[in-house]
């Protein structure tokens, strides 16, 4: 797990080069709106038995996503090695079933919230209300051991993780086919089986059981380590002129375009299917809101590189290059408008049949009647 605190934030972020005017309001942002993975999430046939092993029928029909690539993307090398993820589900339970090649698998963290990742893990980031807000993590290493926590909003905005939630009701397996932390032999995979209660996601009153065809946001990371083998024990290894622990691989179902999964609007989609998985199949259907909400991303994201850069907001759609209306080929003339003081904003896009919607400085997506 890569968190994105403020510094952090600004030099990845914007790593990728200065802003350019040009006719394209895009330029400079693009790895940031590349098209995010989808699946369909069909219900299982008969119960599932937690084991780590993908033993069951409905395991057997359901399909796998496609295989993990960089976090950043196609423009970085493929991952050493291949991780996929298969997804069920029913009234109660999400499954997940994830499958990760290992030659080498090791885990030491056994005491549940210990950080798994500064090991090589499996991680889960669900946000069911896909707004970006109020969104879980889950993680486990090749031990069973789970670390999880929530978080009321990213830690670019504020946002602080609440470790204490514990996910109830989880059900976890892991089946390792070779020796864990055996460095004398090779080992051929890992394998991780998850059931989470939908009532874990519940805040307030709403329940979070998925209605047919309903949508949520979800990403899957893989964090794989460099290792070096010292007195039969693995060790993360160290780069010989600093010393310094040499970085993680991330590799990740649907990529982020940035070194840090803690920007929920990049994750991928699910959509939750009625029928069961060897029934007939369903497309996923596209919300029309994401031609929308990408300018409320665009806004957003140039606030940002702006205050970075000035240490204020931008108070006039001029100053982050930014058009007062534009016409989109699907959606028609979309309208801008940007009440913002130096210190907070608030940006307005409508459209011709009177849709409105929002975005602040934190992130918070709004629509209006």
């Amino acid at each position: 797990m890569r968190k994105g605190f403020g510094i952090v934030f600004i030099f990845i972020f914007f790593s990728y080069g200065s802003f350019v005017k040009a006719q394209n309001i895009f330029s400079g942002f693009e790895h940031l709106f590349t098209p995010v993975c989808n699946y369909v999430v069909y219900q299982a046939v008969s119960e599932i038995e937690i084991d780590g092993k993908m033993n069951e029928l409905s395991w057997e029909k359901a399909s796998w996503t496609d295989d993990f690539k960089d976090i950043e993307g196609d423009k970085m090398p493929k991952p050493l090695h291949q991780t996929r993820v298969k997804m069920l589900w029913d009234k109660e339970y999400l499954y997940i079933l994830a499958e990760l090649e290992e030659p080498h698998v090791w885990a030491y963290y056994e005491k549940h919230d210990m950080i798994v990742f500064h090991e090589n893990d499996f991680e889960i980031f669900i946000d069911p209300n896909s707004d970006s807000q109020n969104y879980f993590e889950i993680e486990v290493n090749a031990q069973n051991t789970i670390f999880d926590l929530f978080m009321p909003q990213p830690y670019r905005d504020g946002g602080v993780p609440f470790i204490a939630w514990n996910t109830p009701g989880l059900k976890s397996a892991v089946h390792v086919e070779g020796t864990i932390n055996n460095s004398a032999d090779q080992d051929k995979k890992w394998t991780v089986e998850m059931a989470i209660p939908f009532s874990a996601f519940q805040l307030g009153t709403a329940s979070q059981t998925p209605a047919d065809n309903q949508i949520w946001r979800i990403n899957f990371s893989r964090v794989q380590w460099q290792t070096e083998i010292k007195d039969g024990i693995y060790t993360r290894k160290t780069g010989p002129a600093t010393g310094s622990i040499l970085p993680e691989y991330n590799w990740v179902w649907s990529p982020q375009g940035i070194i840090n999964m803690h920007f929920p609007e990049r994750w991928g989609m699910i959509q939750f299917s009625n029928n069961q998985v060897n029934e007939e199949k369903v497309g996923f259907q596209n919300l029309a809101d994401n031609e929308l909400y990408k300018y409320l991303w665009l806004v957003y994201y140039k606030q940002k590189k702006y205050q970075a850069e000035n240490g204020k907001y931008a108070t006039e759609l001029s100053g982050i290059s930014m058009p007062e209306a534009i016409n989109n080929s699907f959606a028609g003339t979309l309208n801008f408008e940007l009440v913002a003081t130096p210190y907070q904003f608030m940006l307005f896009l409508s459209t011709e049949n009177d849709t409105k919607k929002s975005v602040n400085e934190n992130g918070v997506i709004r629509k209006f009647k």
